[in-house]
């Protein structure tokens, strides 16, 4: 009986062209070795399973070959491939950094670098993992690295870049090894499965091929595991049974649930999940996957994004043109909120369900803010809602938006669009117009009323704030002289006494400098009676303007900070103070060395 070989070393590429996923690279190497434009140093860098040791090995063997063919590949036949393949090539070394990483070890290859190569042009030198050698290692290895022999190469392999010396990056040419693509590797897959008379679906290979993370090696690993499993038929079922992946069908059953607003089948949908043993963080991260998937098949020029086999993508179009943008984004982002608060949450279950009841109840306020009494069943389609009394006037649109607001867990935004002007009313005295002025919302002002909306299915509410407008307006326009301004100022600044407001009779005991005959300025001396004024003003301005009969009259003010003079407090200050009158005292206290205390 023949020993079993893994496929990830039965099926290893063994020319450049067999490279799977990495042509930018390939391509390069090929070209360099037909203009004879080899570095001294090449330096592999990429996640796990991607390739970076085949290509060095594969790099190793043709730049040796004695018979290249035209395309830049090796023979594979000729005495310098027969020993590479064979393992007994005394050109070709490879060193492990991982467990040769000490100072001797690369004294010792030193040491090999010394001798030429034996019946080939150049001695290459393989060391994986280089990241793993100490500081010392490195540093002994620059010199022959920056000036190696012409006929030694060095090609370093590893997964962390960034641990090696900036010294050691300057002396190589560095490939980065991309992750390699889902259709790249499932279709590399399905070679390998028709290969070993293998019987697959291709959404089997597709799923293999996602959860790899882009590392063939572990793709074909999972693919040898779900050959002995399933009894060499991979299936979807096979895949998704063995490798624990929660099937796309829950995703999309789920979904459908949400549109259709049935709570309790969405409920019994994710308690079906945890049974089966998945955690919540898990199904809560495929599910926004899958709203991210549905919003990329809105729009065809986009669909090329969907990484999963034609059958799954149908599935995704038909149930995007059920989905409408709106209800994506605002599921998208509760499911993105709940998984932020998954981990800190002390009862995780109860997270996610009530992250799927806000996504219940998302199409209903959609409906409501667009007037649309129909709602989607099961399938998408819309069905008729009973039709509601037309006395009952639909919910504002600003109230709608905060709704949806409470409901992702994001801050209520108010609708700050300014509302038409009624009709010009007949002309009233300044004190009924105040009294009359109609409310307005403000928003992130002082809250002087709070109103709850109620909406159906919804347990959520929204402050509207309302405030008067503090500035009474007229058309008035009369001219008045300084001295009637002077007159109706003292009278408010007498009233504003009687008040009691004692802050403002520092304000008032200055006299308003004209700046033009609608503006005076209010000198202050300190930025705390500028606040105070700004607060009195409008009803200062609303004083004036209605006495004088002119609304246009406005007021400003500018603060004259005072400086008061500190008398000098200390020895030291003191002496400060006595030497700049004297500066004679100051030769004194040098000559007799003299000290403040």
């Amino acid at each position: 009986m023949d020993n079993f070989i893994v496929s990830a070393r039965k099926y290893r590429p063994a020319t450049f062209d067999t490279v799977v996923g990495q042509q930018h690279i390939t391509n390069t190497l090929k070209n360099a070795i037909k203009n004879n434009q080899l570095a001294q140093a090449f330096l592999f860098c990429g996640p796990r399973g991607v390739g970076k040791t085949t290509c060095a090995r594969i790099l190793a063997k043709t730049i040796n070959c004695t018979n290249l063919q035209p395309n830049g590949e090796a023979c594979g036949q000729c005495a310098s491939c027969a020993s590479f393949q064979n393992g007994n090539s005394f050109n070709i070394h490879e060193l492990d950094a991982a467990s040769n990483n000490s100072v001797d070890d690369i004294r010792s290859l030193i040491e090999q670098v010394r001798i030429p190569p034996q019946g080939a042009r150049y001695k290459v030198y393989i060391i994986d993992e280089v990241h793993m050698l100490s500081q010392a290692a490195f540093n002994a290895f620059l010199k022959t690295l920056e000036e190696p022999p012409h006929y030694a190469i060095f090609i370093l392999a590893t997964t962390e870049k960034h641990k090696i010396l900036p010294t050691i990056l300057s002396r190589c040419q560095i490939f980065d090894f991309n992750r390699i693509g889902v259709e790249d590797m499932s279709a590399h897959l399905e070679g390998i499965a028709k290969k070993e008379s293998v019987a697959y679906e291709p959404d089997g290979l597709h799923i293999i091929a996602q959860k790899a993370d882009g590392g063939l090696r572990d793709a074909l690993s999972m693919f040898d595991q779900i050959v002995s499993f399933s009894g060499s038929n991979v299936t979807y079922r096979a895949v998704i049974d063995n490798l624990n992946i929660l099937d796309y069908d829950y995703y999309f059953n789920i979904t459908g649930s949400l549109l259709g607003e049935e709570t309790a089948k969405t409920l019994l949908f994710f308690d079906e999940i945890l049974q089966k043993g998945f955690d919540g963080a898990h199904f809560i991260s495929g599910l926004s996957e899958h709203f991210r998937n549905l919003l990329v098949s809105k729009d065809a020029s986009t669909l090329k994004l969907l990484e999963v086999s034609e059958g799954i993508k149908a599935k995704y179009l038909q149930q995007s043109q059920a989905a409408s943008v709106s209800f994506l984004l605002s599921a998208l982002g509760i499911a993105n909120q709940c998984d932020i608060n998954y981990k800190l949450s002390k009862n995780q279950r109860l997270q996610v369900e009530l992250a799927l009841l806000k996504m219940c109840h998302l199409q209903s306020v959609f409906n409501i803010a667009s007037g649309n009494s129909a709602m989607p069943d099961n399938n998408g389609q819309l069905k008729k809602k009973p039709d509601t009394p037309s006395s009952v006037a639909a919910p504002a649109e600003g109230e709608i938006r905060n709704q949806v607001a409470v409901l992702s867990d994001a801050p209520a935004v108010y609708n700050t669009a300014k509302p038409v002007p009624p009709p010009a009313a007949p002309a009233q005295t300044p004190a009924t117009e105040a009294a009359e002025k109609p409310k307005v919302f403000v928003p992130n002002a002082s809250t002087s009323s709070v109103k709850i909306p109620s909406l159906k299915g919804l347990d959520a509410a929204t402050e509207i704030i309302e405030e008067e407008d503090p500035y009474l307006k007229g058309d008035s326009r009369e001219a008045f002289s300084p001295e009637q301004f002077l007159h109706y100022w003292n009278i408010y600044a007498e009233k504003a006494k009687a008040e009691g407001k004692a802050t403002l009779s520092t304000i008032f005991a200055g006299k308003p400098t004209m700046l033009s005959p609608v503006l005076y300025e209010v000198i202050v001396e300190t930025k705390a009676q500028d606040a105070v004024l700004r607060d009195e003003r409008p009803s200062l301005l609303n004083f004036l303007r209605s006495s004088l009969k002119n609304f246009d009259l406005d007021i400003a003010s500018r603060v004259d900070e005072i400086k008061v003079n500190r008398k000098p407090y200390g020895a030291k200050e003191i002496y400060q103070y006595m030497a700049a009158k004297n500066p004679q005292l100051a030769e004194l206290r040098k000559m007799f060395n003299l000290d403040f205390d």
